[in-house]
Formats: C-alpha cells, sequence, structure tokens
C-alpha cells in the first residue's frame, strides 16, 4: 500500500511539473508573439516612413504637380496610425485569446470600425488638400474658364458631407444595422425635421442655386434694388452670406432672401457709362452746333473711352434757362476710382471747347422786362 501512495505521489509530482512547464512554454511563447508583433508594427512604420519620404522626394525631383503631394501629405498619418491601430488590435486578440469569447469578439468589429474612420481621415485631409491646391493654381491661372474660389469650397463641403454620411452608414452596417433600415427612418425623420426647419432648408437650398447660378462670388459688387443691400461679398455659406458694406459693416444675409429678390452684379459690368447733360447760354446759340461737334469728336479721340459702344452728343432740349445738349459714352475700364478721373478729364475738356467758341456753361436765371408807364 506504500509502494501504491508512493507512485502515485510520483505521478502527481510528474504531471505538476509537466503542466508548469507547458504553461512556462505557453507564456513565453505569448511573449515572444507579442515581441514579435511590436517590433513588427515598429519596422512597418519605419518602413512606411521611409517610403513616403522617398517617394515624395522623388515626385518633389520629376514632377511639378502638387496634386501627388496633398495626396501623400493627407496619406502619411492616417498610414501611420493604420499601422498602430491593428498591431493594437492584433495584441488584444492575443491578450484575450484565453479570455471570454464576448471579450474577443469586440476586437475585431472595433478593427474594422478604425479601418473605417482612418480611411475617412485619409478622405477628408486629401480634400482639404486637393482645395488648397485647386485655389493655388486656380490663383496663378488668370484665364476666365477657370472656377472661382466660391466654387472650390462648395464641392470640398460637398465631397466632405458624401465621405462623412457614407462613411457612417458603411460603420452601421458593419455593427450589422441594416442600412436600409436607417435610410427608411431618415426619411420619415426628414420630413418632420423639414416642417420643423424650414427656414433652415431655405437657406440651405438657397446657398445651393448660389453654388450652382453663380450670381456673385467672393469679392464681388453687388447691390439689390429691391432691398438696401450693397457691399462686396466676403463669405459664402450654407446658411447665410456676409457682405462687406461700403462703411466697413458686415451684413448677414440669409441666403433664402437671395431667391426672392433681384440682385444687381456691378462687379461683372464689361464698361462705365459716362451720361451728362450740359447747358449754354441763349445767347451762345449761334456756336452751339459748333460746340457739339467739337465735344463729340474730342470723345471718339480719347483713348479711355470705348469706341465700339454707344456714343451720342445731342442737343437734348430748350431747358427754361439754357440749351441743354447731353454726353453719352463709356470708358474702357471697369475701375471705379479710374472711372472717376476718366469723367472728370472729359467733363473739364467740356468746358475747355466751351470757352474756346465764347460761349458759358448757363446757370439758372430769370429775365424781369419791366414796362414803362406813361405819365401823362
Amino acid at each position: 500500500m506504500a509502494v501504491n501512495l508512493a507512485r502515485r505521489g510520483d505521478k502527481i509530482a510528474m504531471e505538476a511539473v509537466t503542466g508548469f512547464t507547458v504553461a512556462l512554454f505557453d507564456g513565453r511563447t505569448w511573449l515572444m508573439q507579442l515581441l514579435l508583433l511590436l517590433f513588427s508594427a515598429l519596422l512597418a512604420s519605419h518602413l512606411a516612413r521611409r517610403l513616403l519620404d522617398a517617394l515624395a522626394e522623388k515626385l518633389n525631383a520629376n514632377t511639378r504637380n502638387l496634386w501627388d503631394d496633398a495626396l501623400i501629405a493627407s496619406a502619411r498619418r492616417p498610414l501611420l496610425t493604420t499601422i498602430c491601430l491593428l498591431a493594437l488590435s492584433w495584441g488584444l486578440e492575443l491578450l484575450f485569446s484565453r479570455a471570454a469569447e464576448v471579450e474577443a469578439s469586440l476586437v475585431a468589429p472595433l478593427r474594422e470600425a478604425g479601418v473605417i474612420a482612418l480611411l475617412t481621415w485619409f478622405l477628408l485631409r486629401f480634400i482639404v488638400a486637393g482645395e488648397a491646391v485647386f485655389l493655388s493654381q486656380a490663383s496663378a491661372n488668370n484665364s476666365e474658364s477657370r472656377l472661382d474660389e466660391s466654387t472650390a469650397h462648395a464641392l470640398a463641403k460637398l465631397l466632405r458631407l458624401i465621405v462623412v454620411i457614407s462613411a457612417a452608414l458603411i460603420l452601421l452596417q458593419s455593427f450589422g444595422y441594416s442600412v436600409a433600415g436607417v435610410l427608411a427612418f431618415g426619411g420619415i425623420g426628414g420630413i418632420a425635421i423639414g416642417f420643423a426647419a424650414r427656414d433652415l432648408l431655405a437657406n440651405f437650398f438657397g446657398g445651393l442655386m448660389i453654388y450652382l447660378d453663380r450670381p456673385f462670388v467672393i469679392g464681388d459688387w453687388i447691390r439689390s434694388p429691391d432691398q438696401e443691400i450693397e457691399g462686396t461679398v466676403e463669405y459664402i455659406g450654407w446658411r447665410l452670406t456676409r457682405i462687406r458694406t461700403f462703411d466697413k459693416r458686415p451684413l448677414y444675409i440669409p441666403n433664402a432672401t437671395f431667391t426672392q429678390i433681384s440682385v444687381e452684379n456691378p462687379s461683372r459690368m464689361t464698361h462705365r457709362r459716362i451720361y451728362e447733360t450740359v447747358g449754354l447760354r441763349y445767347n451762345d446759340s449761334a456756336v452751339l452746333a459748333e460746340v457739339v461737334a467739337e465735344v463729340e469728336r474730342m470723345l471718339r479721340q480719347h483713348d479711355e473711352i470705348a469706341s465700339d459702344q454707344t456714343l451720342m452728343v445731342n442737343v437734348n432740349s430748350f431747358g427754361e434757362s439754357s440749351l441743354d445738349f447731353f454726353i453719352y459714352c463709356f470708358t474702357v475700364t471697369t475701375d471705379w476710382q479710374h472711372f472717376h478721373i476718366i469723367k472728370q478729364d472729359v467733363l473739364l475738356k467740356i468746358l475747355a471747347i466751351v470757352d474756346q467758341h465764347g460761349a458759358e456753361v448757363a446757370f439758372p436765371t430769370r429775365v424781369v422786362e419791366l414796362a414803362t408807364v406813361d405819365a401823362n
């Protein structure tokens, strides 16, 4: 019996030693796998960084295209973060390999959600960088066919909105939610939101019409004959537009307003008009025709007056105290300050022509005739 007990004790001891050895070996294997995973992640991050640097240097040396630079700059941080995320998720899977299945099953969906979020981050960064590249190239291009700054901002905002909505739907699908049900709920909820936020939606669609129809862009001088709106456009958003008035005050206008009023855009005029009436004295009627002909000749020879536009100098009316003729012409420039310099020069030359013919510009006068009374 003692021998049997001894044998049983030896057997239990051998099983204990064997179990400890297997556990120790398994622990070292897990630790080695974790260290190998950490080393692989660091190596992959280093190689990815070196590869991006080499690729950026090669592209800068061989091409002048800024879009590849924007792509590399946008992908750098998301790519390195993705490597760290994958390494972390695989490490958690090793850590939870002996834990409950519930804890281990959460790692894969979280990893998938993280990858989707990082891809969304990359796309948003690339859209922002692409917008900056597009605006820099557009400012260097003087052609009239280039898109303006407002359109570039609108397209960038629309692309970012599409990316965010698409990423949200993909995340919901990855977590097992039905995208069709979400869209159906969104349609029903959209009706309720539409009634509750009609003004907000009206401003949104008003901003969309501004971006599509482009009645004005940032930097344009606009005014409305229907309301007291006049100034330079500084910002066009999805809800409102900011205008800087000529007394330097900001004016915030909801975009829905522009769907109900007329907007005049003087910034897009091709010429500026000079329309003035000049009156001579009735005593100068003998030289009126000569003055009119000389003024017309002066305008046609003026370098700043557009010869291909309407140009008229004609006697207009018999005024109460003057013989009136008008001048109607257009300047070549559209610059407001330079226009007034040209207009001043034209008016001074008209005065000189009037003076050369011995005439004078009339001013309001009254002639009073006194009847003589016979004393007898």
